[in-house]
Parts: C-alpha cells; structure tokens; sequence
C-alpha cells in the first residue's frame, strides 16, 4: 500500500508510522546499483561455473534481469534472483503475482543459495541438458538455448540477456575462469600422448602401483581422466591435480568420503549429459555407477535417460539409453 495511503486511513497505530517513517527513507537509500551487483556477486557466478559448467556471464545476466539487479521484492525479501517457481520445493515459499495471480516462487536464506540453487535447476532437468553440450564461451548461444528449453516466456529474454552481458562485459568473467581452469588443468607428458578409453572400468596397463612415475593422462568422450593406483584417495589426486577434493568427488559420482580402487577410472573434469555411442547393453552383475564411468556420463542424466530412479539398478541384458531417452513402458 502507498505511504500516503497508511498515513490517511490511519492503518498502522502511531507508533508503528513513527518507527516507518524512520526506517522508510533510510531503507529508500540501499537499493543496489548494477555495478555493486555485479561486483558482489561475480565470485559466486565464476565459482558455479567452474564447479558446474554455466557461463558467469549468464548467471549475471539471469540475476539482473530477473531480479532488477537485487532490488525487486522477490529478491529482497525471498533472496530469489532468478525467479525460480516452487515446482515441489520444500524451503520457504514467497507468494507474489506473475503470469498468474498470487503464484508460490521459492525463498532462500541468503542470495548465494539462489545462485547455487539456479544451477542445481539448470543441471537437474533434462529439457536444459542440451546447454551442456554448447561452447560454454559461446554466451549468445547459451541465452537463446534457454529461451528454446522454456526457462522464459518472453520472446526477447535472449536479446535481453546479451544486451546486458555486453553492455557490462560481463563475458570477461568467463574468459577469467576458462584462463584459470587451464592454468590449474595438469600439463600432459610430452613423451607420453593421451591414449582413448578402453570400455574397461579397470586400468588395462595395470599401471597402479605409482612407484615414482608420472600419470599418464586419457581422455572419453572429451573429458579428461586419470587411472588411480594404490593408496590414492580424492584429497590426493586433487592436491596433485591442483584441484579441490570436491571436484573430484563430483565429477566422478562419489560420496564424500568414498573410496577409490586401484586402476579406477577417475574423472578431471565434469562428465557430459550423453554420450557419444547410443546404447549400452547390461553385463551380469553391471551398476549404473559403472556404466556413467565407462562412458563419461553423469550418473544422474544416466537415471533420467533411463526413467530409473536413483539407487535403481539395471538388469542383465538391459539396454541402457546413452543418448536419447528410454520410452514409457
């Protein structure tokens, strides 16, 4: 309601208009600038795209335009900037009008978890899986590839999101974490060229003792991956790897703490949403986990494909959908 319409019907008892009225104009005083957005939440977009695979400069965008550059009351007071819909969540909730009357967005606890909550909904749905498979610093692709996968209604939200990235530069910030990432990514023995996968889960070479010796470095369906040898744990590669331990446990399905087996394939960079053969026949005693290993695959696009629930296993003989999607039975 308009302040001047608290004041004349007298809807708030005095004392309660006092304290408005001071608090009122020196709330007016803290809307954000585009330029503080940025600035403060460019390390979070960079950190998601390394760890996920979107372009900062999308997420940027996205959170500009959807939040008007953190003052609208959808981020304000739910610290929602991406205007993400309840869609089953079970967090707190903000009700606000949009393309219907009094519809249900998600609410979080701080902004950051809107950031990271936008890329857990990017990456956990199949109708944005085609993104993942585009230059990640091709951001005037990645703008009409969310339009075309129905993240917005509007026809011109992808003109809108590369107008504001290139107003802003904003595309730096993916060329800073692709400069990074090289930086960090281990150099590959001049003497000993990059072999392709044999579709074996173990190290064909049996080169897993150590013993002094250089990684030898393989590449599947265009990810990078090591073999571990005796006494590796996440936390090692990752320290020799220049990486954070995490890194390791989510690019290669593992639960925190698990372990690795000598000669297991382990991933350095994140497995793709498909992958470049169509199908996979199930061997006696196979897992899921086993199969998004052998070719590069996430686990959980592995589920989705299949229409398998997560912890579901396959059955011998079973055909597993690498690319496309298993019809309903």
């Amino acid at each position: 309601m308009p302040l001047k319409n608290l004041l004349t019907k007298n809807k708030l008892p005095f004392h309660l208009l006092v304290l408005f009225l001071l608090w009122f104009p020196a709330n007016a005083q803290q809307q954000m600038t585009l330029e503080q957005y940025i600035e403060r939440f460019k390390d979070i977009a960079m950190e998601e795209m390394r760890i996920h695979g979107i372009p900062a400069s999308i997420k940027l965008a996205q959170g500009i335009l959807e939040s008007g550059f953190g003052n609208s009351d959808l981020a304000v007071i739910g610290n929602n900037h991406f205007g993400i819909k309840c869609h089953g969540w079970g967090g707190r909730t903000f009700y606000k009008d949009d393309d219907e009357p009094d519809e249900c967005f998600r609410a979080y606890d701080d902004p950051y978890q809107s950031f990271r909550d936008h890329s857990a909904f990017l990456t956990g749905r199949e109708r944005y899986s085609s993104l993942f498979e585009l230059d990640i610093l091709n951001y005037k692709a990645w703008a009409r590839g969310l339009r075309r996968a129905g993240y917005a209604t509007n026809p011109r939200y992808p003109d809108l999101l590369i107008g504001i990235i290139e107003r802003n530069s904003l595309y730096k910030y993916d060329q800073l974490v692709v400069q990074t990432m090289a930086t960090r990514q281990p150099q590959r023995p001049a003497s000993r060229p990059a072999g392709t996968l044999s579709r074996n889960v173990s190290n064909p070479s049996g080169d897993i003792s150590g013993s002094g010796r250089e990684r030898e470095f393989h590449e599947n369906n265009r990810i990078r991956y090591i073999y571990a040898r005796q006494g590796d744990t996440p936390e090692r590669i990752a320290e020799e790897m220049g990486m954070w331990p995490r890194e390791i446990y989510r690019y290669n399905d593992l639960q925190q703490g698990g372990s690795l087996r000598p000669g297991q394939i382990v991933y350095l960079q994140p497995k793709r949403r498909r992958g470049s053969e169509q199908y996979h026949y199930v061997k006696s005693g196979e897992t899921m986990w086993e199969i998004s290993q052998k070719y590069g695959i996430r686990l959980n696009s592995l589920y989705n494909r299949n229409r398998m629930e997560e912890g579901e296993e396959p059955r011998t003989g079973q055909r597993i959908y690498l690319r496309g999607r298993a019809s309903r039975q």
